[in-house]
């Protein structure tokens, strides 16, 4: 990919790590759920909560940003993003042992490194689409793609460190992961930011963004993304272990792993290839391929069938996000911070609202992921509904 001025490959890459940060957020905590349930007492039910809280904070902080990001601007608003991340994370190992309800503690901790996560859903594809490239949409497919190594470094690295020291000291590995938005800070202290929008434009009016029939189709193709993808991913490490009764380590390693793989190579590959490649049909395959998942995860009760229908699930999800927002950026000019604030919004809601009907759905069956991710079906097909509505509104797309 050639940049057009060699001082934004740093920012480029700052971007990139940006994601991998978030990829902690998402990520980490949710390989230790039955650890916190064995070592905290908590049911899993409650656990839930924590994915819950997560991604409702993400998104209340996508909301809040539209007032703010544009006057404290970018840089320093990316640099407050790092630091609540590696503050969260600290929390973790500090503040469930501080309370006399553990919960409490973790509940906390992940509302801190939630503020952080949200900030960086709002600034780091933006801060990506304003640097001068060549192609934006195979851009911001490879960005998107650095969310799912960070995923597998996160899986990987975490699975092979609990293999050699043991479960019981993820609080060390929780520190190791802090060092990384801790470092990124200091990065984007000093790489340079594009503007958004030309210095001579103005972004559009909320009120103007609103009336765009093909802003609110897109709103509604995010929420979906955020929840075809965040369904299973969240609860693929549980679903391993305990619903198809594996190993922590194979797991790990079939599930999560496999799932951030899949989902990577999906996005490298647009990344490489999407000049070639039309990207409507690219995600009407790829909503097909999400429901086919999962049936595959939910309807088939032999173990190696559900690992690969997790593995599945990511390949079909890896466009579907970071599609959405290249074609919003294509399809409303000076959408501005708002759009992408809004975008990110509808995403995270998305991501809380998937995993927690997971949860909620499983809790009513006895705990069975596989009635929860079943019910959880009804994301991909609105997407690919969204889809539709979206070539119907051709005019739209041309504003």
């Amino acid at each position: 990919m050639k940049y057009m001025k060699n001082g934004y490959n740093k920012t480029v890459y700052a971007c990139f790590t940006g994601y991998v940060v978030q990829a902690i957020v998402n990520n980490f905590a949710p390989l230790l759920f039955l650890t916190f349930q064995g070592s905290y007492g908590i049911p899993l039910s409650k656990i839930t909560m924590l994915v819950t809280i997560n991604f409702i904070l993400q998104l209340l902080v996508d909301l809040v940003s539209i007032g703010f990001v544009d006057r404290i601007g970018y840089r320093a608003s990316m640099m407050l993003a790092h630091i609540f991340v590696a503050a969260g994370l600290v929390s973790l190992t500090v503040l469930p042992e501080v309370f006399e309800d553990p919960f409490a503690g973790l509940l906390i901790a992940v509302m801190v490194y939630a503020v952080g996560g949200g900030l960086l859903e709002v600034l780091v594809s933006p801060v990506m689409e304003a640097c001068p490239t060549d192609n934006k949409e195979k851009a911001m497919s490879l960005l998107h793609s650095f969310y799912c190594w960070g995923h597998v470094g996160v899986v990987l690295c975490s699975t092979i460190y609990f293999r050699i020291f043991g479960i019981g000291s993820w609080k060390a590995m929780a520190l190791i992961w802090a060092v990384i938005p801790l470092l990124n800070t200091f990065v984007f202290a000093k790489v340079p930011i594009a503007p958004l929008t030309p210095e001579n434009e103005t972004g559009l009016t909320i009120k103007a963004l609103f009336s765009k029939r093909i802003f609110w189709i897109l709103m509604l193709m995010m929420v979906c993304a955020g929840a075809c993808e965040q369904s299973v991913s969240q609860w693929a490490s549980t679903f391993a272990e305990k619903g198809l009764g594996v190993s922590k380590t194979v797991g790990d390693l079939a599930g999560p792993m496999a799932f951030a793989v899949l989902m990577g190579t999906s996005r490298a590959f647009y990344g490489r290839f999407g000049h070639k490649i039309n990207l409507e049909r690219f995600m009407i395959y790829s909503g097909i391929l999400c429901i086919l998942s999962y049936l595959c995860i939910s309807l088939l009760q032999v173990p190696v069938l559900g690992l690969a229908g997790c593995a599945l699930c990511g390949l079909s999800v890896g466009i579907l996000w970071p599609a959405t927002f290249s074609m919003a950026a294509a399809s409303v000019k000076r959408g501005g911070t708002a759009m992408f604030a809004f975008l990110a919004l509808a995403g995270d809601l998305g991501c809380s609202g998937g995993p927690t009907l997971v949860g909620v759905v499983a809790g009513y069956f006895g705990d069975d992921l596989r009635k929860g991710i079943l019910a959880a079906v009804v994301f991909p097909v609105l997407l690919l509904l969204g889809i539709m509505g979206s070539r119907k509104s051709k005019t739209g797309l041309a504003v």
